[in-house]
């Protein structure tokens, strides 16, 4: 019997106050490494919210690369990503006040690759590779007034000496371009593409071209083809391995899965799952598998709330005609291990060693770093910041299936109320809050948040809702809220709820709704159109989906 002092639900004392809430810590996001050394993007509240950029060097120790006030952001298809990228030991990043591009050397200052552009152009780039020849190949968007143009370019990776030019158009539209990529021995340009009105997650493609030289040292494309995606089919991340393999993530099988490309439209699947190896491209430069030097591909996906990672050499994939593969050293057969984290993200490989930003379901999120050979030998290269709380202060989520309206089946993740000095009394339940997640193809994510242990550690039960329309169960469950957006989402959102006070885990006259954009047109819907809730808050929320759909983005 616990000894605690017995208060009402929703009055406990709490570690994080409002202050510390809205604070935040420093979040680590993308992630590189080369040469022993691992860079990654830390986001930093206390510095008016500026993405820094970190160098991790052999010895442990760590480098700020960025001059102070300097923050490598892009605003490309609005939301960004892949702001920075590696030259050797510099960095090529998209400078957030500006939007041109830098290049900084180790202990330097940034020196500009491209041109203020025209007056009344607005230029961003993003998601941009360095070829063996010193050029970037990047994304670049293009605002001429009312116009804007999607294109893939190219441009010297370091400063010339007659002063930055406009990068030079490789690929242009006819819709939106992202992740162009060279293959290892530089001869080859893979790209992804879709257009107005779909989405990436609804349908994409995927071109290839030679990638040559003009005689006045331009680059030049030739004979660029789709070789795969298109309608009902969602691509992401395409990458080529050392040996002139093609691989790309696709959703052919319902699941973000990846695979080998064999031929034009032929992929051939290399770790069937049920489960995502991707994410909806909302931002650029999304990693969730790697191919290394050898040809094993390691990824990585989330089952049950808890981080997988698969490994697959070489032998172990779809052989390639004319080419045999290499004999598998010993206890390297494909396999799988389950890792003590939520989901790992921004994978990165150097010589053997996998770096990842990894999130946990109790503590902020940390750098680590594994062995491709035994990813369970972790290592922590940047410990997880910020408060440090009793564990007893912190609600686990629990995965929570639910029955919902048509006969579906809905998910969410459901926090109990906890905490350390406090319990609730024996005949009371606690008052519940349903957070809508935005997107609306987002997910609820179980990585611990600041946000929902405010309101846990005060005695409320929390209740984060993946209604249909949700990243992470397939694509036929990401595709419900077509023509349902304010149905389905808000279908769930009830049935979430109403589930949770019929089974005694929540008290059903005390039951609130919130959320922020799409999640926020969902919590107006909610209280406008069911009769659930006895409050709700929307941030910055949706509120006229016509209006929407006519004046943004």
């Amino acid at each position: 019997m616990s000894n605690l002092p017995v208060l009402p639900f929703g009055t406990w004392p709490s570690p994080i106050t409002p202050e510390l809430l809205v604070g935040g810590d420093p979040t680590p996001g993308e992630v590189r490494s080369a040469a022993g050394r691992v860079w990654w993007s830390e986001s930093r509240p206390a510095e008016a919210g500026r993405v820094q950029i970190v160098r991790r060097d052999p010895d442990g120790r760590t480098h700020d690369v960025l001059p102070e006030g300097w923050s490598a952001r892009s605003r490309a298809h609005e939301y960004g990503g892949a702001a920075w990228w590696l030259a050797g030991d510099a960095v090529i990043f998209a400078r957030w006040d500006d939007q041109r591009l830098y290049r900084i050397e180790a202990g330097g200052e940034p020196v500009p690759l491209t041109p203020e552009p025209p007056e009344g152009s607005h230029w961003r780039f993003a998601d941009g590779v360095v070829t063996a020849d010193d050029s970037v190949i990047c994304v670049a968007e293009i605002h001429d007034g009312a116009s804007v143009r999607h294109q893939v370019v190219a441009l010297p990776a370091r400063p010339p000496g007659d002063g930055a030019q406009p990068p030079q158009v490789l690929v242009e539209g006819p819709g939106f371009v992202a992740a162009p990529r060279v293959s290892t021995d530089g001869r080859q340009l893979a790209w992804l593409a879709w257009s107005h009105p779909d989405m990436p997650w609804d349908a994409s493609t995927m071109w290839v071209a030679a990638l040559g030289r003009s005689s006045d040292g331009r680059s030049t494309i030739d004979a660029a083809h789709r070789i795969a995606g298109g309608p009902g089919e969602s691509l992401v991340q395409p990458q080529w391995g050392h040996h002139g393999d093609l691989f790309v993530g696709s959703d052919r099988s319902d699941w973000w899965n990846v695979y080998r490309v064999a031929g034009t439209d032929d992929l051939r699947p290399l770790w069937p799952v049920d489960a995502e190896v991707g994410q909806p491209a909302w931002v650029f430069g999304q990693s969730r598998y790697v191919v290394c030097r050898d040809g094993t591909v390691v990824l990585t996906y989330s089952q049950g709330g808890h981080a997988v990672v698969a490994v697959l050499p070489e032998d172990d994939q779809a052989g390639q005609a004319g080419r045999a593969a290499p004999a598998v050293r010993s206890g390297q057969a494909g396999r799988a291990w389950p890792l003590p984290y939520a989901a790992l993200v921004a994978l990165s490989v150097d010589d053997g060693l996998v770096s990842a930003v990894a999130t946990s379901t109790t503590e902020p999120a940390a750098v680590i770093r594994f062995p491709v050979l035994d990813p369970s030998a972790v290592e922590v290269l940047r410990a997880p910041r910020g408060t440090q709380l009793d564990r007893a202060d912190v609600s686990e989520p629990e995965p929570l299936e639910f029955p919902s309206a048509a006969g579906r089946t809905a998910h969410a993740w459901f926090y109990p109320p906890s905490n350390a000095e406090a319990t609730g009394p024996d005949d009371e339940r606690p008052p519940l809050i349903v957070m809508s997640h935005g997107g609306p193809t987002s997910a609820a994510n179980p990585a611990f948040s600041l946000a929902r242990q405010f309101w846990t550690s005060r005695g409320f039960a929390v209740a984060d809702v993946d209604y249909g329309g949700s990243t992470g169960h397939g694509r036929p469950y990401r595709q419900l809220l077509q023509g349902a957006w304010g149905i389905v989402d808000v279908d769930d959102c009830c049935a979430a709820a109403t589930f949770l006070a019929e089974h005694g885990r929540v008290d059903g006259p005390r039951m609130a709704i919130r959320g922020g954009s799409a999640g926020g047109f969902t919590t107006l819907a909610a209280l406008a159109f069911r009769n659930v809730f006895a409050a709700g808050m929307s941030q910055y929320g949706v509120a006229d989906l016509r209006a929407l759909a006519e004046d943004t983005h």
